[in-house]
C-alpha cells in the first residue's frame, strides 16, 4: 500500500495538522516507509503463538472481595467536617 501527496493532505487535515507544500513529498516518503514496515509484520508467523490478553505473563495479586469498615473508624472520621455517632453527617439534599 502506497500514499499519495493527496493522501497525506487529507490525513493531515483530518488530524487538523497544518501540513506546508513543501513538507508534503517528505511526509509522503516516511508514511510510505512505516506502511512498508507494517506490511513486513503481516509476514512473521504467529502460527505457534498463543493469543494473550496482556503483555505481562503473571497475573496480578488479587484480594478478596469483602466489605469491611477498614478497620480504623476514628481514623477515617477524623476527617469529617461533622458527625454524628460513627457516621459522617451530611446537610439535606433532597426535600
Amino acid at each position: 500500500m502506497a500514499v499519495d501527496k493527496e493522501t497525506v493532505r487529507k490525513v493531515a487535515h483530518l488530524a487538523r495538522v497544518g501540513i506546508e507544500d513543501a513538507e508534503l513529498a517528505p511526509l509522503t516518503g516516511e508514511l510510505n516507509a512505516i506502511l512498508a514496515w507494517v506490511e513486513e509484520l503481516g509476514a512473521v508467523d504467529t502460527s505457534h503463538v498463543e493469543p494473550m490478553t496482556s503483555v505481562e505473563a503473571d497475573a496480578a495479586p488479587r484480594r478478596s472481595d469483602t466489605v469491611n469498615d477498614g478497620g480504623r473508624p476514628e481514623d477515617i472520621l477524623k476527617n469529617a467536617p461533622e458527625r454524628i455517632d460513627s457516621f459522617f453527617a451530611v446537610p439535606k439534599v433532597v426535600e
